[in-house]
């Protein structure tokens, strides 16, 4: 299929754009990525076709190897990390890969791209200590999301917590929790992960009593003051914003984040500190590496495996400290 020259020589031309959208809306309906994912893949492959217009490029079918290189050389130049290269070429090599698949172009000139390299670093984890502290601990500062009832909102926080290491959930996962999701009766969630897929993850006594007691003294609560200021409710959704609807993924990130800084002692920042420190947690206490990436819900065993690297690198610290001939 041949795309038209665009009347700006440094833009990619509209027929190119068209393509770009109609791979957009596969990797979105057929292959089921999430809207952030859709997004990226989106500016990922704008910033290549742009670049390839301002060396006269402006169709797909013009595209050669030695141009996607030579990207990947000048973000080398500006200073891009290897991760950020490797994540781009991967949805160039997507992007370019369906084109072929659909017939928009006669070859692909990445399916010999190669990026580099980069290694993966350990995640910051939290001692169990510092756990105890991050949940049990009386709350500092809390993030101001609009509502003056402090204790309704501490309520919320304290189980987004809870759950968030308890079950090791995604942020994503926390935020799309339903109320029919939560099983008390077994303590399981039911989460809907990357592509849609759905998994049931175990949680604990400690979880359980913060939901109940976000659910039975603190939900009612903000809804009831939401919809006395006349405004929509979001009556399914587990976690809520001060407006009475589903919660932003922002705002978990902010109460994570706020939490992990007041503990004082720790390089761990984020929702996904907590993801990583219940995953490496269950392996030092023994579980079985398959049962973590099921929980986790890793479509590969080798995601999982960085955790036992987490774990050897403390095992590896302690025997420094204590053997005598270490």
């Amino acid at each position: 299929m041949s795309e038209s020259v665009s009347e700006d020589s440094t833009q990619p031309s509209t027929d190119v754009e068209a393509s770009v959208a109609s791979y957009l809306r596969h990797v979105e309906l057929e292959l089921g990525r999430s809207v952030h994912t859709v997004r990226a893949y989106g500016a990922d492959i704008r910033a290549l076709l742009t670049f390839g217009a301002r060396r006269g490029k402006t169709r797909l079918e013009d595209v050669e190897l030695a141009d996607l290189r030579a990207w990947l050389a000048e973000m080398h130049e500006t200073g891009r990390s290897p991760a950020t290269m490797a994540r781009r070429a991967a949805s160039i090599r997507s992007f370019f890969a369906w084109a072929r698949r659909t017939d928009v172009i006669a070859e692909d000139p990445a399916a010999r791209l190669q990026a580099p390299r980069h290694g993966r670093s350990l995640p910051a984890v939290l001692q169990k200590q510092q756990v105890g502290r991050l949940l049990d601990e009386p709350r500092g500062a809390r993030v101001d999301d609009g509502t003056d009832d402090d204790d309704v909102i501490e309520l919320r926080n304290a189980a987004m917590l809870e759950l968030l290491y308890a079950t090791g959930l995604r942020v994503g996962e926390l935020v799309g929790l339903g109320l029919g999701d939560i099983d008390f009766g077994r303590r399981t969630v039911r989460v809907r992960g990357k592509g849609d897929k759905e998994r049931i993850v175990p949680f604990g006594a400690p979880a359980a009593a913060a939901l109940e007691r976000w659910l039975e003294q603190g939900r009612p609560g903000l809804i009831a003051a939401a919809r006395a200021r006349e405004r929509t409710v979001d009556a399914e959704a587990a976690f809520l914003g001060q407006r009475g609807r589903r919660i932003d993924p922002r705002q978990v990130r902010e109460v994570v984040s706020r939490r992990l800084k007041e503990l004082g002692d720790t390089s761990a920042s984020g929702p996904h500190a907590l993801r990583h420190t219940a995953a490496t947690h269950l392996l030092d206490g023994g579980a079985d590496l398959r049962a973590v990436q099921e929980l986790l819900g890793h479509s590969s065993l080798a995601t999982t495996q960085l955790y036992t690297h987490v774990s050897i690198e403390k095992l590896r610290e302690n025997y420094q400290q204590a053997h005598p001939r270490a």
